[in-house]
């Protein structure tokens, strides 16, 4: 049945691959998504499934109701873009400026509708229930995942899958990872309140500009001399505000950064670092600070069963030689929720194709990948459905 179910899929591409061209001149930020919902709620109304939209917020669930009883599969993809201004030159390059799907979250979606289009021409031969999670807001914490979990979308599903594609990982290969994948990601902000002055009088002044140098050379020094080794750990200023002008002192500075952490324990020692490092250089100096630390999303910690299963899925797929496992990557995806609540599994499908310059990195404003990846996603999520349902009793 899997092979019939990937001939739906492969005879849809054309179909999915307009889908994501008009996602992908069309994006909509996180928690500001409207036109894109409704696409995918009907797109999967027409497959015949039961869908609910509005879930947690903007997010769209599907459910798939085999012929026979069994377990549930939650299947999850992201829907929400960039605020960055698309410089491609292709036909489909965003119309709305300074917005673009610069992330590949319209290749999930397409490769999640196209398995949902798939399984449903097949739904006879499943012996349990597929759960299709369409979710907003995945780019800005708190993220969507969290509340549509809240709002049950994950009630009564027994695991839960997850793909991404990377645009440096080439088209046709695939990356799974036992336990820890992708880190945590946290925000921190410090605001150091100086005395302003003239430039040519440093002396008369309480400098936030010099402090807040102070504190950055010493925050980069967190992970070197207080995270163990062999924690992997990431602290990084991004942004340092408040100067106006090249002979004035301000009266006041902001710093602002990300920590990225795989064990608890090394995030609550970095939060606990940045504290006293500015607080430390503040009152040495005669400033006052206020330091700001936002929990982010957790670590993505994939439950071992079920990465062992993505690769042997895998595997028969594309061949042992195109799947590997995947080094820790320091970015951050709240699809930890969905891994923290149920058993489950993500996994990245490569994207690159330097024929058609689908080489840049996520974030980058000519960012692109090869809509091969739908298919490839598409079937990893179908043969995921089958395995699961078929040996999982």
């Amino acid at each position: 049945m899997e092979k019939i179910a990937y001939k739906e899929l492969e005879n849809k591409f054309e179909d999915l691959v307009n889908i994501r061209r008009d996602l992908h001149m069309y994006p909509e930020l996180s928690f500001e998504e409207e036109r894109t919902p409704t696409i995918i709620a009907n797109y999967l109304r027409e497959c015949g499934l039961e869908v609910k939209t509005g879930v947690g917020g903007r997010g769209v669930t599907a459910l798939l109701k085999g012929a026979k009883p069994g377990k549930t599969v939650a299947l999850r993809a992201d829907f929400d873009a960039l605020p960055i201004q698309d410089e491609k030159t292709v036909p489909y390059k965003s119309k709305i400026p300074g917005i673009m799907h610069a992330c590949g979250h319209d290749i999930h979606t397409a490769s999640l509708l196209g398995a949902a289009y798939a399984l449903s021409k097949v739904k006879e031969h499943l012996q349990g229930n597929v759960m299709f999670i369409h979710q907003f807001a995945e780019e800005v914490i708190p993220g969507g995942a969290k509340a549509m979990i809240e709002d049950g979308c994950l009630n009564h599903v027994d695991v839960v899958y997850g793909a991404h594609v990377l645009s440096n990982l080439p088209v046709g290969q695939i990356l799974f990872k036992e336990e820890h994948m992708m880190a945590a990601g946290d925000k921190f902000e410090i605001v150091i309140k100086g005395e302003g002055g003239h430039g040519s009088s440093p002396h008369l002044a309480v400098d936030p500009v010099l402090i807040g140098s102070q504190i950055v050379t010493n925050i980069q020094q967190i992970t070197a001399s207080r995270i163990n080794t062999t924690d992997p750990a990431v602290v990084t200023v991004c942004s340092f505000d408040g100067a106006s002008s090249f002979n004035i002192i301000p009266d006041q500075v902001t710093l602002s950064g990300t920590v990225r952490t795989f064990s608890e324990e090394a995030r609550e020692l970095c939060e606990k670092n940045i504290r006293r490092i500015a607080e430390a250089a503040c009152s040495g100096a005669g400033a006052e600070c206020l330091v700001t630390y936002e929990y982010g999303y957790p670590s993505v910690c994939n439950n071992s069963e079920e990465a062992l299963r993505v690769k042997c899925i895998g595997e028969k797929i594309v061949g042992k030689e195109n799947i590997s496992e995947s080094s820790l990557q320091m970015a951050m995806e709240d699809f930890s929720y969905y891994v923290k609540e149920k058993p489950g599994a993500f996994f990245n499908v490569g994207g690159m194709n330097p024929a058609i310059q689908a080489v840049y990195p996520h974030h980058h404003p000519k960012f692109d990948v090869d809509e091969q990846s739908i298919i490839l996603a598409g079937k990893m999520f179908i043969s995921l459905v089958f395995d699961y349902l078929n040996n999982s009793h």
